[in-house]
């Protein structure tokens, strides 16, 4: 579901080497050094060039455990690349005229809020496919992140969602909004996002081992990767398969490379499969035309001089010709899938390590060979940076732990009765903290069914959080006290990856 990977501006320096056999010669050895230079387990790639499938194939390991080796076919979750199957649905709706994109929310959901009355009042489905609600990145995706929520108890919760921008004048990546927009789908048509998926493109696209619904599909699959990760520990984790039915539309989709040749032969050929066409052309062009624009500076890393958004998708310029893509993050999993039509080219990677960039520096030294950009090897040069900050990451939390150490050490009858008690989010909803046994407390996640927390005190009203999955990361948090010096709140960060906001938490009692 969720992916916005930033890779630091590096200058990197050209180095002489020709690539005109980059993909015959060197790609497996490239990409062998990088899963193990960047610690991923296993890894798909997919290459189609004019119409034919140049590689599909697996490298690493699946599982670091059974070393069941990754091959074309094995599964993995694709996240928001979802998300154009969403955008490519509710624009082929609008071509069959069952719907217009610039209809509003409320005339198929009249009971539909959002923060404030007039953006309730105007916004439309084709607001929701480019993220231009105001909402900030990520915002409210703690709340709805694998949680016990419905999905219309999720859309009715964005009301709750406070605008950091005005109305249509950012972008601000929303996994909530691809929720509601296909909920659309489903009061159309009759039938779920996920059935109209199934039936509208992967059947018909003869993606035969992907799949729209993702909940226990690692019960079901036994050609499926498992997910880890080297946040926070610099040593990979393997944390639980995402429950994403609940905000299906954005992130549920499950495929393999095999099948995503064929999505990339379907885009790159107009939308047919085999001379059949599945979906009308005009429909894959509006999902590609750029409704809201990114960025329009010229990179000092990669040949791009502009970014754009349109249904699900990205485009942008790379060394003259317009390509399209999305990446996808998964607890544990992170991909991307890229065609450039102008030259008939797809590209689809996946991983499963998703505290990463290999997955996406891959991508992009495959585009450099197609697109004739003097080589230089990307992997290599941002690998010093990433290392850097991971070391730094790890540091801090062992530096934390020795505080909450020395302090429990010196303070051993500290009061912690005083912060127990219920406490609650207007968006999110409550908590419960507990004392466990006098050795700390214990945050209990009354909206997600495994989740919890544990808090250990260190100086200056400091406390060491950390959850039980560490996908939801370690950090500093503190407690806020009123005049009375009562405890009034207390604040709940998470990983970037989940929301870069924290949430304050109100002692109700």
């Amino acid at each position: 579901m969720k992916y916005l990977f930033l890779i630091c501006c590096l200058f990197v320096l050209f180095n002489g080497k020709g690539q005109n056999n980059f993909i015959d010669n060197d790609l497996e050895t490239y990409i062998n050094k990088g899963l193990k230079d960047w610690q991923v387990p296993g890894l798909a790639l997919v290459i189609v060039k004019d119409g034919k499938v140049v590689i599909s194939k697996g490298f690493g390991v699946k599982n670091i455990e059974t070393k069941t080796p990754v091959d074309a076919n094995t599964a993995f979750f694709i996240a928001s690349n979802s998300k154009l199957f969403t955008g490519m649905a509710l624009a082929n709706l609008e071509n069959e005229g069952k719907i217009k994109l610039t209809d509003k929310i409320t005339k198929h959901f009249p009971w539909f809020k959002l923060y404030d009355k007039k953006s309730t009042e105007m916004v439309t489905i084709l607001d929701m496919l480019t993220h231009r609600i105001g909402t900030k990145t990520f915002q409210g995706d703690f709340t709805f992140w694998n949680s016990t929520l419905t999905s219309k108890q999720i859309i009715e919760k964005m009301q709750y969602l406070k605008p950091g921008t005005d109305f249509r004048t950012a972008y601000g990546y929303c996994n909530s909004c691809f929720l509601t927009a296909g909920q659309v789908v489903e009061k159309v048509t009759g039938t779920s996002w996920s059935n109209y998926v199934s039936q509208k493109m992967l059947q018909p696209i003869q993606m035969n081992n992907s799949y729209a619904s993702s909940n226990g599909i690692q019960n079901k699959l036994k050609n499926i990767a498992t997910p880890y990760t080297t946040s926070y520990t610099n040593t990979l984790q393997t944390v639980p398969y995402d429950m994403w039915d609940n905000i299906a539309p954005a992130a549920s989709i499950v495929s393999n490379v095999n099948d995503l040749s064929k999505w990339l032969q379907f885009q790159l050929d107009s939308g047919k499969i085999n001379g059949k066409q599945v979906i009308p052309w005009q429909v894959l062009q509006y999902t590609r035309d750029v409704q809201i624009v990114l960025n329009s500076r010229k990179s000092s890393v990669y040949p791009i001089h502009f970014r754009g958004y349109g249904l699900g998708l990205f485009s942008a310029d790379y060394n003259g010709k317009q390509i399209y893509w999305h990446t996808g993050g998964a607890a544990g999993m992170v991909s991307n899938v890229c065609f450039v039509p102008e030259e008939n080219l797809g590209i689809a990677i996946l991983t499963n390590n998703d505290n990463q960039s290999f997955f996406e520096l891959l991508r992009y030294q495959i585009l450099d060979s197609y697109l004739n950009v003097p080589f230089t090897n990307r992997s290599e040069a941002a690998l010093p940076s990433f290392n850097a900050e991971m070391e730094n990451q790890v540091n801090a939390i062992e530096s934390w732990k020795n505080q909450a150490s020395k302090f429990a050490a010196k303070n051993k009858t500290f009061e912690l009765n005083k912060y127990v008690g219920t406490y609650d989010n207007k968006l999110y909803g409550k908590i419960e903290i507990s004392n466990m046994q006098n050795e700390g407390l214990q945050i209990k996640f009354l909206g997600h069914q495994n989740l919890i927390a544990t808090l250990h005190p260190m100086e200056n009203n400091e406390w060491l959080l950390q959850y039980n999955n560490i996908e939801y990361g370690v950090f500093k948090t503190n407690f806020i006290f009123d005049k009375s010096k009562k405890v009034k709140s207390v604040m709940i960060h998470a990983n970037e990856f989940v929301e870069y906001d924290a949430y304050e938490f109100n002692k109700v009692n």
